[in-house]
């Protein structure tokens, strides 16, 4: 009996989130991307701008033009399937179950 692997969940996508936005949602999707508190993120946006007088922040408008908006179904970052495909193969050669998705609260 041959094992197959899961399926590897989609690669991460740099995006704006529609619910859990500021501004334009451009610190929110860095924050979910790099896996980091969105309100950091801000931080370091603000802080960089006062250091730089200013100039940094032209970063905020042009990344709000370039990072597409997620559609409205899109799970939020990390994938949940993410934590699966690091699971190890069963033993008596049983397929795993897929993870539930959404996951539930």
């Amino acid at each position: 009996m041959t094992y197959t692997a899961p399926p590897q969940p989609p690669y991460k996508q740099l995006r704006r989130p529609v619910t859990d936005r500021m501004v334009a949602g451009v610190a929110s999707g860095l924050g979910r991307y790099f896996a980091v508190d969105p309100t950091l993120v801000r931080v370091v946006f603000a802080v960089v701008g006062l250091l730089t007088g200013g100039l940094a922040l032209l970063a905020y408008p042009i990344m709000w033009f370039l990072m597409p908006e997620e559609p409205a179904g899109a799970p939020a970052w990390p994938h949940p399937a993410q934590a699966a495909s690091t699971t190890v193969p069963p033993a008596d050669g049983a397929q795993p179950a897929p993870p539930a998705y959404p996951p539930a609260a």
